[in-house]
């Protein structure tokens, strides 16, 4: 059986830093990924991923529907929605280029899947600056962005509680304990969509794990992170990890 295509989407950013010693400075900078867990999970198994870094996604990201189609699946993470807008030609040269986040709606609505993972910079993310809000991705996505700040952070850790069925493709073989995790992007639940899972009641039980369908395609939302600093290495540590994302992935690219 051939491996599903998965495009991944964001999960990259540079660090700059001034070191001070006495009279003396200098400065550094850092490139980081935050996706390194994911990737060697998803490693070998039936998917195939293509991990596009944000600073790629700006302007590689697909801008045809023949191209896009080429993925069974695309994984948004942590990637504003800026990135996706503002490709190089129109943000240097002032030239038209195609509306990224209008072909994603319409690929999900011809059949493909739509992920997105929390962050910093997905949903609405910090200060507001993922700017779904109102886009033909929210559009799409089985929750609602808020239109502000969206991020909870939960430092002493909260415990997900599972409230879909064991049954469900996604949650099956996982059981009902889950590692604590330290945050997440606070959305709201389309009519129609499904919560299998939610963060704590000390949290008001907001949603953490959410599916839905859009034409004839399928989406996921998982509000908090794929690796640190929201999911702890306990979480990658534990033997559902692997299983849980594959099977996001299972159940977005599967056929109605």
């Amino acid at each position: 059986m051939s491996r599903k295509k998965v495009l991944l989407a964001g999960e990259s950013w540079v660090s700059t830093a001034t070191h001070i010693k006495g009279f003396d400075q200098f400065p550094t900078v850092t490139y980081h990924t935050g996706a390194d867990e994911l990737l060697a999970a998803l490693k070998d198994g039936p998917f195939d991923v293509t991990f596009m870094p944000a600073h790629e996604a700006q302007r590689n990201f697909p801008q045809t529907m023949e191209a896009l189609s080429a993925y069974d699946a695309v994984v948004l993470s942590d990637v504003g929605a800026n990135t996706l807008l503002l490709h190089p030609d129109t943000w240097i040269h002032s030239k038209p280029t195609p509306n990224r986040l209008r072909l994603l709606r319409d690929y999900v609505g011809d059949g493909g899947g739509l992920l997105m993972f929390g962050g910093y910079y997905s949903f609405q993310g910090i200060n507001g600056g993922a700017r779904y809000h109102k886009t033909p991705v929210e559009e799409v996505l089985p929750v609602s962005c808020l239109p502000v700040d969206d991020r909870v952070e939960v430092p002493e850790g909260y415990a997900p509680v599972v409230v879909g069925p064991q049954s469900h493709p996604i949650l099956k073989g996982l059981g009902k304990d889950w590692p604590i995790l330290l945050g997440f992007n606070e959305v709201t639940v389309k009519d129609g969509a499904d919560v299998l899972a939610t963060v704590s009641s000390d949290y008001r039980s907001l949603p953490l794990l959410v599916t839905g369908k859009y034409g004839k395609g399928r989406t996921v939302a998982w509000t908090s992170d794929v690796g640190p600093h929201w999911l702890p290495p306990g979480f990658v540590a534990w033997s559902g990890y692997k299983t849980l994302f594959e099977q996001m992935l299972g159940w977005a690219t599967a056929k109605d």
